[in-house]
């Protein structure tokens, strides 16, 4: 029979072995796994790995502040025509008649449609069109970080400003003319609200002239009396329908083309228009159209999606073509 101390030294010996195996086999939960190739480290290649790049994406994604009309919950309101648009308004231009309401009364940020005050009171100062303008650092948006193709030292006539800022939005020549007007920026703020109150605008008030400041607010109701006041001025009408526009910076000739689609579809007769975009105000859009024999102003305010503003104009046309007919006697006011 082998010794006691035989039998302890090949217990000893026979576990080992096992743990050895043990520890060369893969686990039983890594085993079902796919086997991943070891990537290359950014220190070998030179360049991030796949993986770093996109957590660096990942990093930089921000969601999107609501705007003020959905913190105010005014989405909730329901309308027949199921738009995208938290405000709507319709008014025949001549009789002031309301066609279409919705949430009229409403004070929220309009963004870019800050503009037509602008040009509003440029226009009305009288000052040359044909004076030259430069682009300094003090227009560079620092409110949203926007870009522009106008860099610092561009310059350009005041009528040229007044046309991109009108048909291309273009921030940076908004700014430059409120600098530019006699006292300076601060004198051409206070003559854009004195203007806000001289045509009744009493929900209406301005901090700046391009509309990047969510403090540049005002209702649907407001922007109806701007949009006809600034209508019968000729040149607003022409620079804001423009399709395209082309100036010359620099030595190079830049092209600019209209923020609203609409002015280049057949089925629309647009008079004057303006869009206006910043997260606290929403998709918004201002227009004076001719509709069925009936000289329009329409207004859309916060609304959401990229082309929802455009959609709703669209449904409101074809609402409007219907109720319109001859076989139709006056308008639908929706909701309020």
């Amino acid at each position: 029979m082998p010794s006691l101390l035989s039998k302890l030294s090949a217990l000893v010996c026979g576990a080992a072995v096992a743990g050895l195996l043990a520890l060369a086999a893969p686990s039983a939960d890594a085993a079902t796994q796919p086997k991943k190739k070891p990537a290359a480290s950014a220190a070998k290649t030179g360049k991030p790995s796949a993986r770093a790049k996109r957590a660096t994406r990942a990093m930089r994604v921000v969601p999107a502040r609501p705007s003020f009309g959905k913190l105010q919950g005014l989405h909730a309101t329901d309308d027949p025509l199921d738009l995208r648009s938290s405000v709507a308004l319709v008014l025949d231009q001549d009789t002031d008649e309301v066609l279409l309401s919705k949430n009229p009364e409403a004070v929220l940020p309009i963004a870019s449609i800050t503009k037509l005050m602008t040009a509003l009171v440029v226009t009305e100062a009288n000052l040359p069109l044909d004076e030259p303008l430069t682009i300094t650092q003090d227009d560079v948006d620092t409110e949203k970080g926007s870009r522009s193709r106008l860099y610092v030292g561009a310059q350009l006539t005041r009528e040229e400003m007044l046309h991109l800022a009108l048909m291309a939005s273009e921030n940076r020549a908004a700014h430059a003319l409120g600098r530019h007007f006699p006292g300076g920026l601060d004198a051409f703020v206070e003559a854009m609200n004195r203007k806000a109150q001289e045509l009744g605008m009493a929900d209406t008030h301005f901090v700046e002239p391009t509309g990047l400041s969510s403090r540049n607010q005002s209702s649907a109701r407001d922007l109806a009396v701007l949009v006809k006041s600034v209508y019968a001025v000729p040149l607003i009408r022409e620079l804001s329908t423009s399709p395209e526009y082309a100036v010359v910076v620099g030595r190079r000739q830049v092209q600019f083309r209209n923020t609203n689609a609409l002015v280049k579809n057949p089925t629309w007769e647009i008079g004057l228009q303006k869009t206006g975009y910043i997260s606290e105000a929403g998709r918004c859009l201002v227009m004076q159209a001719k509709l069925a024999g009936r000289q329009l102003i329409m207004v859309f305010l916060d609304s959401t999606g990229k082309y929802s503003r455009i959609g709703d104009a669209e449904r409101v046309r074809r609402w409007l073509s219907e109720q319109l007919s001859p076989a139709v006697a006056g308008g639908v006011r929706l909701t309020s």
